[in-house]
């Protein structure tokens, strides 16, 4: 990595959604750009620099959250107007503030992603595409499933408007008028589409991509088939991509790649001729970086990273950074007056709004403030994670589970937490743990891990820094087999697992149940008559293949426990419905075997970790009483050269080895379950085998009880 850039920062904003911001075309060669931002407070500020300071070209007032800003113009013409959208109406407005379009789409559900082409508009709900023509309505598109973004092909290279869909599914959806022409399958969920250095490329029809695991590609949309050209995996568990640029920032007449995370992190690309990315920068913000686009704002002919939160990353020369700092000393005298004069007004408006309080026809105000949250699955970790963030500084997070679930550490994380006692059998509560932060902390962010077949409901209370204290509550649903995630397909020849349902059951009822169960499925009913999900556990590998229609329902796994869950669930559901149904299953004894080889290495894995943890202590003792380890074997000397590794990762996970002998407690149990056999009394006997672990000897006590 060799760039240098200074961060700065330009004004402060509320919240904001992803792709909100966006830099104005400079109207010279030279010139400055200005900067258009949106915010959930329905704030449209557009501000432009001037002497190192941010100069006001017009600010909009308060009103509903706007969730995408871009911009337009004619054809071959400076795209320089405005257009936001909020709920279901997009308006536009000049480069000076005039308000000259109000559009409302009328869709049931509000926009959250739009793409802006000379008079064609595409807005997208969440499952619901439209294009407009001068505010006519052209071709419509109803998803599979929820959609995250929308890009559009330059109709000037390609010869017609071709729309590409991100959607929840893994998929990119291509369209052609109101028809699907492809999908094109990708890694992760797509959170946020990109033309390749803002054009498309060459062809007009390169598409840069990324993901919520923090994936990176770059396919080619062509009229048949799409062709991959790179993938970039998420090696160092980085968070989420929200925003995507391409730009020049290193000067040397090819565009780099720049990303923006949900973590906060800033990066850089280079790409080669050979197509391979190289990190050229990295830095990390406090709150999540929901726009990114490089250009020139704050000083001619220096260019820099222009971010959501209304900095930049720049790439000024030093000397500029003094003058700026020199000019900004001379005000700090006048500005630490006028804080003075705000400090003692707002204690005597304090002291007011005390005094008035204690009346009887008082009304107490309670402050407003916005959260962005996101509760998603960590495919690597099989773990949930929790990001949070807050427009105002975090006093502290209370979470509570009505379910079991384990804490895991985050790096990232300078909160300190403490459990309290809770007891499980009157109230539900399995978790009570409170996270107070440090001050100026707006970001907060946690890791969880579920236990399938235990479902319920995650709460979190989140009480900023505000005066009258206030606090927001936001729930997350922990589902039945809440480690599963869709996949594209499965390995059909693993041994399966059938279960089989028939009754009086409506194609939407038997989707609600399966959206209770599962994650990631859409929860609007698909418009087919039937349809098919793939799932793999994150945690342990197996899979799962759902196929259901009006009065049937098939699902298929290669892990007797899954389908023992299913049955369960399903059944209590359709009891809550006054719905008979008619179960069948098949069980195959070789599944049984097969899932305790795959679980067999983390086992064996977690087992070792223990044993060299609990060594630890008696290692270095002897270290210290011998004054060297020289006399120890080589794999005892291991352990202690390797001892901070193996605590700090013992201590990431918490409860693992427990887990795991849960797993295949549960797998044990529901094996005979299917036979109509009741071996709960056996559960010790195993236990013991599990203390002397050896694979052949498990196996052989499962086939034998």
């Amino acid at each position: 990595m060799d760039v240098v850039l200074n961060h700065v920062d330009y004004l402060q904003v509320g919240v904001t959604s992803q792709k909100t911001t966006r830099l104005l075309p400079a109207i010279g060669r030279k010139a400055n750009q200005k900067v258009a931002v949106a915010d959930s407070d329905g704030v449209i500020t557009c501000f432009g620099m001037k002497k190192g300071e941010a100069v006001p070209v017009f600010r909009t007032l308060p009103g509903q959250r706007i969730s995408r800003l871009e911009l337009g113009g004619a054809p071959g013409t400076p795209q320089e107007k405005i257009f936001v959208s909020s709920g279901s109406e997009v308006r536009g407005f000049t480069k000076k503030g005039k308000q000259f379009l109000s559009f409302e789409a009328n869709l049931t559900e509000n926009i959250n992603a739009m793409h802006v082409s000379g008079a064609d508009l595409f807005v997208c709900a969440s499952y619901i595409y439209n294009h407009y023509c001068d505010c006519k309505d052209q071709d419509y598109y109803l998803s599979g499933d929820k959609i995250n973004d929308i890009v559009c092909l330059p109709g000037d290279k390609v010869g017609r408007a071709v729309p590409i869909l991100a959607c929840q599914d893994r998929v990119l959806r291509v369209l052609q008028g109101s028809e699907l022409l492809y999908g094109v399958e990708v890694p992760g969920p797509p959170s946020v589409l990109e033309l390749n250095n803002k054009d498309g490329g060459t062809d007009g029809d390169e598409i840069l991509y990324g993901t919520t695991d923090g994936r990176l590609g770059l396919v080619k949309i062509t009229e048949s088939a799409p062709v991959v050209k790179w993938e970039m995996d998420n090696e160092k568990k980085k968070g989420g991509i929200l925003c995507i640029d391409t730009f020049d920032i290193l000067g040397d007449g090819v565009k780099d790649i720049l990303v923006g995370r949900d973590d906060g992190t800033v990066e850089i690309y280079a790409l080669d001729a050979s197509n391979e990315l190289s990190l050229r920068f990295e830095h990390v913000l406090s709150e999540s970086v929901t726009s990114i686009q490089g250009g020139c704002v704050g000083k001619e002919n220096y260019d820099e990273v222009r971010i959501a939160s209304c900095c930049s990353l720049h790439s000024g020369p030093l000397g500029l950074k003094r003058k700026i700092t020199s000019r900004l000393c001379v005000c700090v005298c006048v500005c630490r007056s006028e804080l003075e004069q705000l400090q003692v007004k707002v204690l005597q408006g304090r002291e007011k709004y005390q005094q008035s309080s204690q009346s009887s026809t008082a009304v107490s105000t309670v402050p407003a403030f916005s959260v962005n949250d996101k509760f998603t699955l960590c495919q690597d970790d099989a773990s949930y994670s929790l990001a949070l963030e807050v427009q105002t500084a975090i006093d502290n997070l209370l979470l509570q589970s009505d379910v079991p679930i384990d804490l895991l550490d985050v790096d990232k994380n300078s909160a300190v937490v403490s459990f309290s006692e809770c007891d499980s059998e009157p109230n539900g509560n399995f978790l009570l743990a409170t996270y107070r932060c440090q001050a100026n902390t707006t970001r907060l962010e946690l890791k969880v891990r579920s236990i399938e077949g235990q479902y319920g409901t995650l709460q979190a209370y989140i009480t900023p820094r505000l005066q009258p204290k206030t606090c927001q509550v936001r729930q997350y649903q922990i589902k039945p087999l809440s480690l599963h995630q869709r996949t594209h397909s499965i390995a059909q020849d693993r041994p399966m697992n059938t279960l089989r349902l028939v009754g009086q059951f409506s194609f939407a009822e038997v989707h609600s149940w399966v959206v209770f169960c599962l994650p990631e499925v859409p929860e609007k009913t698909p418009a087919a008559e039937s349809v098919t999900f793939y799932f793999q556990n994150t945690f342990l590998g197996t899979q799962l293949e759902a196929t259901y229609s009006k009065g049937e329902g098939n699902f298929k796994s290669d892990n007797i426990s899954t389908i023992s869950i299913l049955k369960d669930v399903l059944s209590k559901e359709a009891t809550k419905r006054k719905i008979n149904l008619n179960i069948s299953y098949d069980v195959n004894e070789n599944s049984v075997s097969h899932t305790l080889m795959m679980i067999h290495p983390k086992l064996e894995y977690q087992l070792l970790l223990s044993k060299k943890v609990q060594l630890i202590d008696a290692l270095k003792e002897l270290q210290v009483h011998e004054g060297n380890a020289d006399f120890l074997i080589p794999e005892y000397r291991s352990i202690l050269d390797e001892s901070a590794r193996l605590l700090d990762e013992y201590k990431k996970q918490p409860a693992h080895l427990e887990r795991l002998y849960g797993m295949i407690t549960d797998l044990f149990i529901d094996k005979f379950k299917f036979k109509g056999q009741n071996v709960k009394t056996k559960v010790s006997a195993l236990l013991e085998i599990l203390d002397n672990y050896d694979l052949n000897s498990l196996i052989d006590f499962f086939n034998e009880a």
